[in-house]
């Protein structure tokens, strides 16, 4: 068999040990568990400024000092806490991204209770359906779209931080709600043929209905 049929092809920026398997396995997977929702916000504003290979690697050790990302805990993180975090170097040791990142927590509450969770919230802006792309290069793919900056203007309003429309918009390519993956990726087929999810709860909830988002 030939080199050529045997290789996989990837979105251009899987290059290495670290952001293949986040490619392979995890990016433009819809996601619709809290926590992992709040890990993302986290990790996306954190990563402001910086590659997202130098969040992979912190990754683990934000599992660790963030509890897991469980939003209920760190919403009540205290001045303690925020020195602790700012001394270990397995993150991101920025006061205003551990800041932010205190205050998305409590923001991220305050959805989960007029919603009924973030999910049901962040899933409203594409109809409870990835948006499919069908980009053929890398250079086609879009930094920021409309979509995005209403999403990102509606989240600022809410209270949160470190969620600009480039930062959201990276924030809904990795959490499914776009499929960006290049067509001639291996893993753009299998997530081209989505089904509505949870359109039943989405609907009727919030003061947006989903033609509105």
């Amino acid at each position: 068999m030939s080199k050529s049929t045997c290789e996989v092809i990837r979105c251009h920026w899987a290059t290495n040990a670290l952001n293949v398997p986040y490619h392979d396995e995890e990016w433009g997977v819809p996601v619709h568990d809290e926590r992992r929702w709040f890990e993302f916000l986290i990790l996306e504003g954190a990563q402001a400024g910086l590659s997202w290979d130098t969040i992979l690697r912190k990754r683990q050790c934000y599992r660790e000092l963030f509890d897991e990302f469980n939003p209920d805990k760190v919403a009540r993180y205290d001045a303690k806490k925020v020195k602790q975090l700012l001394a270990d170097p397995g993150i991101v040791r920025n006061r205003l991204k551990i800041a932010a990142a205190i205050s998305n927590a409590q923001s991220f509450l305050k959805v989960q209770d007029e919603f009924g969770g973030f999910d049901a919230y962040a899933w409203k802006f594409v109809g409870g359906v990835p948006i499919q792309n069908h980009w053929k290069s890398h250079q086609q793919v879009p930094a920021m779209t409309p979509l995005a900056a209403a999403f990102s203007k509606d989240l600022q309003k809410r209270g949160f931080r470190f969620v600009g429309p480039t930062i959201v918009y990276a924030l809904m390519q990795a959490t499914g709600l776009v499929n960006d993956h290049l067509v001639r990726c291996f893993r753009h087929q299998p997530l081209s043929h989505p089904t509505r999810m949870h359109i039943k709860d989405l609907l009727g909830k919030g003061p947006h209905t989903v033609s509105e988002l």
